[in-house]
């Protein structure tokens, strides 16, 4: 059995090392910690890319970073710093920030390779400060689930509504509206 889900729960990073779930996240964080509704989340196609957090509960924070410490996706506080790629390396090539290991959390992008119902296969788009602690390099294939989407890149916003089912455009057009009361 190769299905995604199956390589999906035999995936396993090093020292502790998981995918964040979004979906626990906005639960536990209320509006602070958006993420995409689930409508966007089953029309994400591949070639298209989306962030994933991975952290481990090993590390604790440093002292000397406590009071810089805020989330990247909603400002709030966390118990030790996330670091985060605001886009693809394959869009824009920056140079990587040279970090000391802290054993920190780190928000990257992934570019869609494979989609079986709620499962994923993306092949990691930067280069992560930790991959030494927890293995995802440039490059590497990783295996998700949808939860685990934190964001959609901006430039695939349009591609997604436009391949909307017209039951589709009716939650995300519901969805928006609701955001918009919740805003007012």
């Amino acid at each position: 059995m190769n299905s995604l889900k199956h390589q999906f729960d035999e995936q396993r990073f090093t020292n502790g090392y998981e995918l964040v779930n979004g979906v626990a996240m906005h639960q536990a964080n209320g509006e602070q910690f958006q993420i995409p509704p689930d409508v966007i989340k089953r029309n994400v196609a591949p070639g298209q890319f989306v962030e994933l957090r991975i952290d481990s509960p090993r590390f604790s924070v440093h002292e000397d970073d406590l009071a810089a410490c805020k989330c990247p996706s909603c400002n709030g506080e966390l118990s030790k710093p996330i670091l985060k790629h605001e886009h693809p390396e394959s869009l824009l090539n920056l140079p990587s920030p040279k970090l000391p290991s802290r054993g920190w959390g780190e928000d990257f992008w992934v570019q869609i390779q494979d989609v079986s119902d709620k499962h994923f296969r993306g092949v990691v788009d930067n280069h992560l400060a930790e991959c030494h602690l927890h293995g995802l390099e440039s490059g590497r294939s990783i295996y998700f689930h949808a939860d685990h989407i934190l964001a959609l890149h901006d430039i695939h916003k349009l591609e997604i509504v436009e391949s909307m089912s017209a039951d589709d455009l009716k939650e995300f057009a519901q969805y928006l509206g609701n955001m918009k009361k919740r805003n007012d």
